[in-house]
C-alpha cells in the first residue's frame, strides 16, 4: 500500500513562487520514478515533470526555465519548486507514482492578482 501527500498549493501572484512537496509512504517507493502532473477546471490532466530515482528528468515545454522537479529519496519526498508563475499555471497537482495508480489527493495551486 502506498500513500502519497501532497502540500505547499496556494494562492500566489504572478511572476511569484511556490513550492509544492509529496510525501510518500510505502514499500518501494524510493525506487520508482515520481511525477507531478496537474488538472485545470475544463482540462484533462497533464504532465509537468517526472523524475527516475537516479535523477534523470523529463519535463513539459511550458515548465522547462521555470519549474523544477527534485526528491530526497532518504525521505521518500519529491518537490516541484515553481518560479515565475502565470495564472495559466492555475490547477490542482497531482504527484503519482509513475506507472501505478497511486496518486495524491492533489494541491491547488492558484495565480492571480
Amino acid at each position: 500500500q502506498v500513500q502519497l501527500m501532497e502540500s505547499g498549493g496556494g494562492l500566489v501572484q504572478p511572476g511569484g513562487s511556490l513550492r509544492l512537496s509529496c510525501a510518500a509512504k510505502g514499500s518501494s517507493v524510493s525506487i520508482n520514478t515520481m511525477g507531478w502532473y496537474r488538472q485545470a477546471p475544463g482540462k484533462q490532466r497533464e504532465l509537468v515533470a517526472v523524475i527516475t530515482r537516479w535523477g534523470d528528468i523529463n519535463s513539459a515545454d511550458f515548465v522547462k526555465g521555470r519549474f523544477t522537479i527534485s526528491r530526497d529519496n532518504a525521505k521518500n519526498t519529491v518537490y516541484l519548486q515553481m518560479n515565475s508563475l502565470k495564472p495559466e499555471d492555475t490547477a490542482v497537482y497531482y504527484c503519482n507514482l509513475v506507472g501505478t495508480s497511486y496518486w495524491g489527493q492533489g494541491t491547488q495551486v492558484t495565480v492571480s492578482s
